[in-house]
C-alpha cells in the first residue's frame, strides 16, 4: 500500500473490523456492477471511493434525462452517452486508482460467465429477473458471492448470496425462476429517487465487507423497507433442498 492510500483509506484502516489487512483485500479485489442505474449509481461510487481496484460495469442503456432524477453517476451533460462510459467518467474522477472496465452490453451467456468467472464479487443492480437469474447461475456455478438490490416506488429489497457456503441459499430458492412473480419497472411506476440511494449503498456496505472480511454478511434475511413509513422488516429463508441450481443431487428429495 503506497503512502497516499495509507492516508486516502485511513479511516477504514483505523476500524478494527477493517484495519490494513481489510484494506487491501478491498484494493486488490474485483467487482463486477450488473447495471449503471439508480442502484448501480450509489453502489458504484462507494465500491470506487473505497478503493475497489477493478470495476466491471456493464450497462446497455444510455444516458436519459429521466435518469437524472436518481441516477447520480450521470450528468446532464453525458446525456445521450452510454451509460457505461458515463460511469467510468465519474468513477475516475473520484478514485484514479480504481480501473473500470466499461461493458456497453447487457450481460448474458458466455459473456456473463466469463466476466463472473474472473471477479471477486457480483453486485446485482439490474431491473428484470431473467437478467437476476442469470446472474445468480453464473455466481453459484463460479461460488462468487452475490450481493441484490430492487427498489420501486417505495419500496427496497436487499439480500445477499453467498455460494461459497454450501448451506446458504441462492436468489433460485426466494425467488424461484419461472414462477408467477410480477415484475415492475420504474419507467411505469416510479421510484422514490433517494430510496435507490438507500439500497445501493446498503449493496455497496455488504459487498465491502464480504471482501474485507468485516462483520457477518446479510445471508439468508431479506431486508424490506418501507421507504413511506421508513420501517424496516427482515425475513429470513433457507436453502430451498429441491433447487436446481443450488442444490446438489445428495441434498434434493427423490
Amino acid at each position: 500500500m503506497t503512502d497516499d492510500q495509507l492516508v486516502r483509506y485511513s479511516r477504514h484502516i483505523l476500524l478494527n473490523e477493517v484495519g490494513i489487512e481489510g484494506q487491501l483485500k478491498i484494493i486488490e479485489s474485483q467487482v463486477l456492477v450488473v447495471g449503471a442505474g439508480g442502484l448501480g449509481s450509489p453502489a458504484a461510487l462507494y465500491l470506487a471511493s473505497a478503493g475497489v481496484g477493478r470495476l466491471v460495469i456493464a450497462d446497455g442503456d444510455n444516458v436519459d434525462l429521466t435518469n437524472l432524477q436518481r441516477q447520480i453517476l450521470h450528468t446532464e451533460a453525458r446525456v445521450g452517452q452510454a451509460k457505461v462510459l458515463s460511469a467510468q467518467t465519474a468513477l475516475g474522477s473520484i478514485n484514479s486508482d480504481v480501473v473500470v472496465e466499461p461493458i456497453a452490453q447487457r450481460l448474458s451467456d458466455d459473456a456473463l460467465d466469463e466476466v463472473v468467472g474472473r471477479v471477486n464479487l457480483v453486485v446485482d443492480c439490474c431491473d428484470n429477473f431473467a437478467t437476476r437469474h442469470a446472474v445468480n447461475r453464473a455466481c453459484v456455478k463460479h461460488r462468487k458471492p452475490l450481493v441484490s438490490g430492487a427498489a420501486i416506488r417505495f419500496s427496497g429489497q436487499l439480500a445477499v448470496f453467498d455460494p461459497r457456503r454450501p448451506d446458504t441459499p441462492c436468489y433460485h430458492c426466494l425467488f424461484p425462476e419461472g414462477e408467477d412473480v410480477e415484475e415492475t419497472r420504474c419507467a411505469v411506476m416510479g421510484v422514490f429517487a433517494p430510496l435507490t440511494g438507500i439500497i445501493g449503498t446498503m449493496q455497496a456496505a455488504e459487498a465491502l465487507k464480504l471482501l474485507s472480511g468485516a462483520g457477518e454478511p446479510a445471508t439468508g434475511r431479506l431486508q424490506l423497507l418501507n421507504g413511506l413509513t421508513m420501517e424496516w422488516r427482515s425475513v429470513r429463508f433457507a436453502k430451498d433442498p429441491e433447487c436446481p441450481i443450488c442444490a446438489t443431487p445428495a441434498c434434493r428429495r427423490i
